[in-house]
């Protein structure tokens, strides 16, 4: 395999390799991330750090998020490698970035100042391969497309004054609770972008968005809350600030709010959405982050060579394109390279959907061997169909 180590930073860079094929062909890449989000050690069962093998499980810090998906597609493509199989047609190449959890830099960085190295016609990341039931049908998800995100500052404005006098002051953090109210009790209007119309017709749902919401509270209650976050902007308020002491009445104080929108909104639609929730007036709105979600066709010859080997592990279970809630480094290589067609899946057959809500990010995170095993054979039988 032709390895290249590069990064703007070298005490974390990125790795690139490939493994060339016989002939010119597609390129499929198979991207992870290995940095994770922090960890306070207290109340775990084993050292975060430790990747502990206990109950059949890998225990720590990122065994979910993603060193999991990192373990397996090496494993995947350099146990071809050493078999001596080389693509047929086109390249496999294994790219593994530094950072993802914090600023997202490692595939932004690779794919604008390195193309000769990040450019893919297919790519597997994150994102994906929760196994899960509607009804009576068992599918397995693949991440399409992301959310875009635009969080933003509400900033309401007073008069300062010394605590013991409050009526002669003018708080600013009172004027936060209208608006806060506001947040728990309304919703923005539906945004059905393309990818979310497919998915409400691969389930066989159309129509009224709320109405299909109820249906597949029917035949999916843990599904139908995710599916709900896909057709709207979500508006989540997480932190406030305001004055800088305890007997000071705040003259300023701030609401910062985490919103997640539809693919492919931009900033004046997402405003747009927001005032219907707050309305125009009594605050000022600064957004502090604009990343506008993209999405992948979800048909392709990678969806199909994935809907290969589900049928083949598991005949009469299938393939659902959905779209992510969160953020993957699956935009960067949208955006650097349009006609990459990227999707998430990591096949999670012996861990449930609400085992992964809990672990991910939290206490005892662990990721069950057999899966680990189960990402090895997909990876490597993907890569064989999609490239010979």
């Amino acid at each position: 395999m032709e390895v290249s180590i590069v990064g703007p930073d070298p005490d974390r860079p990125n790795l690139v390799a490939r493994l060339r094929g016989r002939e010119d062909g597609p390129v499929l890449g198979l991207l992870s991330h290995v940095d994770t989000v922090s960890v306070d050690p207290a109340g775990w069962r084993h050292d975060p750090w430790s990747g502990a093998l206990d109950e059949g499980c890998v225990w720590g810090r990122g065994s979910i998020d993603m060193k999991s998906q990192t373990a397996a597609e090496a494993v995947a493509a350099c146990s071809l490698a050493r078999e001596g199989w080389r693509p047929a047609r086109g390249d496999l190449v294994l790219i593994s970035v530094s950072d993802e959890e914090v600023d997202g830099t490692g595939a932004a960085w690779l794919t604008a100042e390195r193309p000769d190295l990040a450019r893919c016609d297919y790519l597997v990341n994150e994102g994906g391969g929760e196994r899960f039931s509607i009804g009576d049908e068992c599918v397995y998800s693949v991440s399409v497309g992301e959310k875009g995100v635009f969080r933003f500052t509400l900033t309401t404005d007073g008069a300062a004054g010394h605590a013991s006098m409050p009526m002669v002051a003018d708080n600013a953090l009172l004027k936060l609770a209208p608006l806060l109210d506001a947040l728990a009790q309304r919703q923005p209007g539906w945004d059905v972008t393309p990818p979310a119309r497919e998915l409400l017709d691969e389930l066989g749902l159309d129509g009224d968005p709320g109405a299909a919401l109820a249906a597949l509270s029917e035949r999916a209650p843990d599904f139908a809350p995710d599916v709900e976050a896909m057709l709207r902007v979500t508006l989540a308020p997480t932190m406030v600030d305001a004055s800088d002491a305890m007997n000071v009445i705040p003259e300023r104080a701030r609401l910062h709010v985490d919103c997640r929108v539809p693919p492919g909104m931009d900033e004046a639609a997402v405003l747009a959405r927001v005032q219907e929730v707050l309305g125009t007036t009594g605050y000022r709105l600064e957004f502090t982050e604009r990343v506008v979600g993209n999405s992948s066709a979800a048909s392709s010859p990678l969806l199909d060579a994935l809907q290969w080997w589900v049928e083949r592990v598991e005949p009469g279970v299938r393939c659902l394109p959905t779209i992510s809630v969160g953020y993957s480094d699956s935009r960067a290589f949208r955006d650097a390279f349009p006609e990459c067609v990227a999707y998430g899946f990591f096949p999670y057959r012996h861990m449930t959907v609400e085992q992964l809500g809990l672990l991910v990010h939290g206490r005892d995170e662990r990721i069950d061997v057999r899966d680990l095993a189960l990402a090895v054979d997909c990876y490597r039988e993907v890569a064989t169909e999609l490239l010979g």
